[in-house]
């Protein structure tokens, strides 16, 4: 690692009342756990760092003795030492059943996380001990609980997109904020990817919408039929991902949002962004992308929480979300309030799970993509953010391999499952969120497949 870029990396590490050497150790952590230092990254010598950071050399030893005592430094004899993650610093990001553990078969046809176990143990601890007003309550469905609307409404400021708490309707998760989207504006055409999360084509399907789709692909949104796509769907609605879109990882550029506003504007469409997957940012320089202008966003704890906290909402301007309130469904599709308890225990403190989270699925990224690069079977990009690579395949049918790598014990979902008119044959998703001696296992079974 270059001494310039360690020192930009560090930032202003000496604002602090700690004793240097600690605070260079903390400094170094943190620096691990956003990401803005890799793991794996090899330290320049003590002296040099000390130069480069114009302290003494005893106050690096210091540091480094800190991170080397607690696992986030490793230095074998005559070798530089390097920066990890240590054990008591990551939980497992996926499910057992996506590792084998749960049986046989390693489940990777949901692309989702574990939840990190003890954070999450630890806010239902301390939302069920302060639950005693919640309790005495009715406890029916509402726009939800204040608490949780204020710290979703002060995620959006705080990344420039203003928003009052009356601006959030919390709901059941990302699919029944959908659904209820779908059920109050009753599209007669929805524009949507292709390919695109197949939960979202079947809510669209089963509100009745006639599905236009357009095409994305790891290089990005083709622009020509997006046009196309929101002229046919004149004054009804369209469903994207923009941030790190699912299944193909892309990170939709500011040109095309731009272009995406001003379609949505001169053809009367309601834009409905999907914005699960934007806090796995697997960038080397992470930072939140411009909103589309005017969308109707919708966001969920499923990808940087866990699947089974069900909490989604919707943010929209303040006479929508009284509209929405107001829907049949609303009811039906709103979040338990205690659980809403524990989410807002969980947002409050949530940088530091992300943080480790990006550095570990960075590192599974990496490994799986190293696994599968230089094979001419297939072709992928090293996606920006997200769960999964997203492989075109060039020799076999996307449903071949799938049934070939189910008879070797993982299970996979083919490419026309992500497509509106049942193509895309020979793509395939493959997420990233095993350890790597389970990504070891899915690349020779890919092998053997393809």
């Amino acid at each position: 690692m270059r001494d310039e870029y360690l020192v930009r990396a560090l930032g202003p590490w000496r604002s602090t009342t700690a004793p240097l050497g600690a605070a260079l150790a903390t400094a170094v952590r943190e620096a691990l756990l956003d990401g803005r230092i890799r793991a794996g990254s090899e330290l320049p010598a003590e002296r040099r760092l000390a130069a480069a950071l114009g302290v003494s050399r005893g106050t690096v030893t210091a540091a480094l003795g800190r991170l080397r005592d607690a696992g986030w430094v490793r230095t074998r004899h005559g070798s530089a030492s390097t920066v990890h993650l240590p054990p008591a610093a990551t939980e497992r990001i996926a499910p057992l059943s996506a590792t084998g553990e749960a049986g046989s078969l390693v489940d990777l046809r949901r692309a989702v996380p574990a939840a990190p176990q003890e954070l999450y143990l630890e806010a239902t601890r301390r939302a069920t001990e302060r639950a005693g007003p919640l309790l005495a309550e009715h406890g029916e469905p509402g726009p939800g609980i204040a608490e949780l609307r204020t710290a979703i409404a002060a995620r959006y400021s705080r990344e420039g997109t203003a928003t009052l708490p009356e601006q959030i309707l919390v709901t059941s998760g990302a699919r029944a904020a959908l659904t209820l989207l779908a059920a109050h504006f009753g599209p007669r055409t929805a524009v949507v990817e292709t390919p695109t999360y197949f939960d979202a084509l079947k809510v669209l399907r089963h509100s009745g919408a006639r599905l236009v789709g357009c095409r994305v692909s790891t290089d990005g949104w083709d622009l020509d039929q997006l046009r196309d796509a929101f002229a046919g769907a004149r004054g009804q609605l369209a469903y994207l991902v923009p941030d790190f879109h699912n299944p193909t990882g892309a990170l939709m550029p500011p040109h095309a949002r731009r272009a995406v506003a001003q379609l949505a504007a001169r053809h009367q469409v309601t834009v409905v962004v999907d914005e699960t997957l934007r806090d796995l940012d697997l960038r080397d320089e992470p930072g939140p992308a411009p909103r589309i202008p005017g969308a109707i966003l919708v966001g969920s704890t499923s990808k940087s929480i866990w699947g089974g906290l069900r909490i989604g909402w919707i943010r929209a301007r303040a006479s929508l979300v009284r509209e929405l309130q107001g829907h049949p469904l609303a009811g039906l599709l709103s979040a338990p309030p205690v659980q809403q308890l524990v989410a807002v225990e969980l947002l409050a403190d949530l940088e530091p799970v992300l943080g480790r989270r990006r550095c570990e699925l960075r590192q599974q990224r990496d490994h799986l993509g190293n696994l599968l690069a230089g094979d001419d079977r297939w072709q992928f990009t090293l996606p920006p953010g997200g769960l999964v690579l997203w492989l075109r395949l060039r020799t076999a049918l996307a449903d071949t391999v799938v049934e070939r790598a189910g008879r070797n014990g993982v299970a996979l979902i083919a490419g026309p499952r992500f497509a509106v008119d049942g193509t895309l044959s020979r793509c395939l998703r493959v997420p990233f969120t095993p350890p790597r001696h389970v990504l070891d296992q899915i690349a020779g079974v890919l092998d053997d497949a393809c």
